[in-house]
C-alpha cells in the first residue's frame, strides 16, 4: 500500500490511519528525519506478502569508480543481496587479443555468497573510456582471440564462484550484426560445458529494423535464442545529456517489452530498471553542463532541503520536484514507491522473467520493500 503526503499530515497521524507506527513507517521506508516530510512523497505502508505471489529472478549491477569498491557499495550488497538472484560487478574489458583487463571485486564476491546471491561475469567492449565498435569487429574477426577470452572467462568464473557470463557489447552497427549473433553463439557453446549460463544486454528497440547504431548491431529474435536470459535496458530516455523528463517513463518501457516478448520468450526477459534519477538545471539547452546524477534517497533529502513539494506525472508514472537555488530553477526527476509499483504490475502483466537494476550504488529502500511483498525472489 502506498500513502502520499499531503500538507498537515505527520508520520504519527499517516502511521495511525493505517493501524501501524512511527518507527514502522520510518524504518521500512528509512526516514533520515522523521519529523520533516515532504508534500507530495510517497510513503509505503507495509502489508503482509501474498504467499502466492509469482517467483521472479532479479539482477543488480554493482559498478565503482575506484581501485576496490567503496563502503557505501559494501553496505547496500549486503542490505540488498537477500533480493537479489544475481550482483554483476562492472565490468571487464576485452582488449582486442580476447584477454580480460583485470580489476578487483574486492568482498563483494564474498558478501554476495553470503547472502545467496549469485555472481557473474561481465565483459563489455570498452575501450579508453568508451564503447567501442571497432573492438568489437577485430575480436568478432579473430577466432583466436575469441578462444583466449573464453579461456580468461571461464578460468575467472572459476576463481570468483560466478555463474553466469553476462555480455554487454554496445555501439555495433548494422555491419557487425550477424558477427555477433555469431560470436555470441560462440561463447555459449563454449561457456556450456563449464556450467556456465549466458545472459546479453539489449538496447532498448521497438522494433527489429530500428535504426541508429546502438540498436542495429541487436538481433533480439537471434540472441534470445541463444542466450539464456536478456536484459533490456529500459531507461535512459530522460539521461544526463538530455532534455528533462522522466528516466523510464511508463509508456516507452511499455512499448520496448512488448516489442521483446513478441520476439523473446518472455520466461527470457529482464526488465531494465533505473536506481537513479537526475538534477537538471533550467532553462534546458543543448550543451549544458549534464545533469547531476541522484538517487531517490538524495532527491528526497533535496525536496525537504528546499522545501519543494512533489508532483506525479500519471502519464510517464513517474515522480518530479522544482526548485530554486542560486537564481537558478532546477527539475529533478526520479523514482518513488508509486513508480516502481508500476514497473513491477507490467512485470507482472507481461510475465517476464525478472529486472535487472542499474546500478547498486544508489539507495532506494522502498524498491526492495515492495519487490519482497509482491515477489518471491529466485536463489540459484
Amino acid at each position: 500500500m502506498i500513502h502520499v503526503v499531503k500538507s498537515g499530515e505527520s508520520l504519527f497521524t499517516i502511521a495511525r490511519r493505517y493501524d501501524t507506527n512511527s518507527a514502522t513507517l520510518a524504518a521500512v521506508n528509512e526516514l533520515p528525519d522523521p519529523d520533516v516530510l515532504v508534500v507530495g512523497q510517497a510513503l509505503y505502508i507495509p502489508q503482509t506478502p501474498d504467499p502466492d505471489r509469482r517467483t521472479i529472478e532479479t539482477n543488480a549491477y554493482a559498478e565503482w569508480y575506484t581501485a576496490e569498491p567503496p563502503a557505501s557499495l559494501m553496505n547496500e550488497i549486503r542490505k540488498r543481496g537477500p533480493e537479489l538472484t544475481y550482483i554483476m560487478p562492472f565490468a571487464y574489458e576485452v582488449r582486442r587479443n580476447g584477454s580480460l583487463v583485470p580489476f578487483s571485486w574486492g568482498d563483494i564476491g564474498e558478501a554476495a555468497a553470503r547472502q545467496g546471491a549469485s555472481t557473474a561475469i561481465v565483459i563489455v567492449n570498452i575501450e579508453e573510456g568508451g564503447f567501442s565498435d571497432t573492438l568489437a569487429e577485430a575480436l568478432f574477426d579473430d577466432p583466436a582471440a575469441q578462444d583466449r577470452m573464453i579461456r580468461e572467462i571461464i578460468a575467472m568464473a572459476k576463481e570468483k564462484g560466478a555463474k553466469d557470463v553476462h555480455v554487454d557489447f554496445e555501439y555495433l552497427g548494422r555491419e557487425n550484426r550477424e558477427k555477433y549473433t555469431a560470436f555470441l553463439r560462440k561463447l555459449k557453446n563454449g561457456i556450456s560445458p563449464e556450467g556456465l549460463t549466458l545472459s546479453v544486454a539489449l538496447p532498448p528497440k521497438t522494433s527489429a529494423e530500428q535504426p541508429g547504431k546502438w540498436y542495429e548491431g541487436h538481433d533480439y529474435a537471434a540472441i534470445g535464442n541463444i542466450a539464456d536470459f536478456v536484459v533490456v535496458m529500459t531507461y535512459e530516455w530522460g539521461y544526463s545529456g538530455g532534455p528533462p523528463m522522466a528516466v523510464s517513463p511508463i509508456g516507452p518501457v511499455r512499448d520496448v517489452l512488448e516489442f521483446a516478448v513478441s520476439v523473446i520468450p518472455a520466461n527470457k526477459v529482464h526488465m531494465g530498471q533505473n536506481l537513479y534519477g537526475y538534477d537538471w538545471t533550467l532553462p534546458y539547452k543543448q550543451g549544458n553542463p549534464p545533469a547531476r546524477t541522484l538517487s531517490p534517497q538524495a532527491a528526497l533529502a533535496l525536496a525537504r532541503e528546499r522545501n519543494a513539494a512533489i508532483q506525479y506525472d500519471e502519464t510517464a508514472q513517474a515522480p518530479f520536484f522544482n526548485y530554486w537555488l542560486d537564481g537558478k530553477e532546477h527539475v529533478v526527476w526520479f523514482e518513488d514507491a508509486r513508480s516502481i509499483k508500476a514497473k513491477f504490475d507490467l512485470l507482472n502483466e507481461l510475465k517476464l522473467r525478472g529486472i535487472s537494476y542499474w546500478h547498486l550504488a544508489f539507495p532506494f529502500p522502498q524498491n526492495w520493500q515492495i519487490l519482497s511483498q509482491m515477489f518471491h525472489v529466485k536463489k540459484l
